[in-house]
């Protein structure tokens, strides 16, 4: 790829070079009608001469030997000190008498110049990573949201009036044990598509196999209508997907299970992360007078989700990633 101050192109300096080595025009001559120097226009004829129309393409401006760069060894110190102890480029330039800035540009080049990139538990490199086309793998988790009372949530009418919602709520329903007031909890499935981020979501009452089942088999006809074919679907391990019949069901959908690592929520994170969005933008967004009207308001907050909120990750909307599937377009 030619550089952004690039003057010729390689097409370009192939037609440079030929005018000087087979047309046998003079550098000066030739530069000037390429707007270059003359130096630039014996440059490439050289190469032409010895390479070819291959010689005409850029090369890596890298020097073949840098006596400054810092030792490996020095290195490995440098990151170790970053990945056990956390420390900053002044402490470990300190410790092992190196400028500040040399620490940072080591910290740069390794991709641990940021504490956010080093894992909290492992003190190692976050891994990130992404499937390369829509479906190869969906993540499935189950949330819960506490439901509204009639007339509103302590959120936004505050504590003293969201108890009383809540009693009164609590007796129409008849959900009271030993006086303690329950109205019930929101467990909102949810099921998102590793590549392009295209979320579904379903709310019940419940977390068990079979609703859970019932999910997976609904969203995986949802995203086949958006020609999207689902190959994988990675869960956590809860009871309900490691149970047999959730098993079944993925065989019986020709779709491989896999499993987070136990008490390790990362692996699961962008599910992880879209709960937290869900919450931000739905769950607490605003004023719900009640369970029934959220409740409402959650396909048309998906809708927005998918097709109009630009998506920090991929700088776009999810379903730019579904629109050019193959067979969408001619």
């Amino acid at each position: 790829m030619v550089h952004a101050n690039a003057v010729l192109t390689p097409r370009t300096r192939l037609r440079l070079a030929r005018l000087i080595v087979e047309d046998r025009w003079p550098a000066t001559t030739a530069a000037k009608m390429f707007m270059v120097s003359p130096i630039t226009a014996r440059k490439w004829a050289a190469r032409y001469r010895s390479e070819g129309p291959a010689g005409m393409a850029d090369r890596s401006s890298r020097p073949h030997r840098i006596p400054t760069k810092t030792p490996p060894p020095l290195v490995k110190r440098i990151v170790k000190a970053r990945w056990r102890r956390r420390l900053g480029p002044v402490q470990v330039g300190g410790e092992l008498g190196l400028p500040a800035s040399t620490v940072h540009a080591v910290l740069v080049r390794c991709r641990i110049n940021r504490l956010s990139h080093i894992d909290r538990v492992t003190g190692e490199p976050i891994r990130r990573y992404e499937h390369d086309t829509p479906g190869a793998m969906i993540h499935v988790d189950v949330t819960k949201f506490g439901n509204i009372p009639d007339g509103g949530g302590w959120r936004f009418v505050g504590k003293q009036q969201g108890d009383k919602h809540k009693a009164a709520t609590a007796l129409r329903t008849g959900k009271t044990v030993n006086g303690n007031w329950k109205i019930g909890t929101a467990f909102v499935h949810t099921v998102i598509d590793d590549c392009s981020r295209v979320a579904y979501a379903e709310i019940h009452g419940d977390e068990k196999a079979v609703t859970a089942i019932g999910v997976l088999q609904r969203a995986v006809a949802w995203f086949a209508d958006r020609g999207v074919t689902v190959k994988r679907v990675l869960s956590d391990n809860g009871s309900a997907y490691k149970s047999h019949a959730w098993a079944d069901a993925c065989a019986a959908l020709g779709i491989t299970p896999k499993k987070t690592r136990p008490y390790r929520p990362q692996t699961n994170g962008k599910i992880e992360r879209f709960h937290r969005t869900l919450g931000e933008g739905w769950a607490y967004a605003r004023f719900y007078r009640s369970e029934a009207e959220r409740r409402q308001a959650l396909p048309g907050w998906l809708h927005f989700y998918n097709h109009h909120r630009t998506h920090s990750a991929i700088g776009a909307p999810p379903t730019i990633r579904l629109n050019n599937l193959p067979g969408h377009h001619s």
